[in-house]
């Protein structure tokens, strides 16, 4: 993944809403949706996938709805990234040496290696306490 997609933007949108919120509150689907403008089917899907992993906590039911799974210092903009985008991988070299017949010999191989930690650094810097705070 090099560019976010629509998913991947949504998510972050709507995970530093939450972010925003006091820890114990939880937030009907529908009013984050329309807070961060997202479609509300699109959110339920990406928060199931988010309460699988403990990104956020999910509660059915009246007075339903989700909340974050784990304090916001405490959660990274690369985990929530990953978590919908998979691993960072600026070419595919760097997931599988194997299929590129060139890796032993190939001098941008360790550029890319370097472009993909470079990148999941600087995502792994920043909580989404930051990113709520800047909202």
């Amino acid at each position: 993944m090099m560019e976010l997609t629509r998913k991947g933007e949504y998510a972050i949108r709507g995970i530093v809403y939450l972010a925003g919120k006091p820890l114990d509150k939880v937030c009907l689907l529908s009013d984050i949706a329309i807070a961060v403008d997202v479609p509300p089917t699109f959110l339920a899907k990406i928060f199931q996938q988010f309460s699988k992993i403990g990104l956020v906590k999910s509660f059915r039911g009246t007075g339903g709805g989700f909340m974050l799974g784990r304090s916001p210092e405490n959660i990274t903009l690369l985990e929530v990234v990953e978590a919908v985008e998979g691993p960072i991988i600026p070419n595919r070299c760097v997931v599988t040496p194997s299929d590129c017949d060139r890796s032993a010999t190939c001098n941008v191989h360790s550029v890319w290696r370097r472009v993909q930690g470079e990148v999941r650094g600087v995502l792994k810097a920043v909580t989404l306490k930051e990113l709520a705070i800047g909202e």
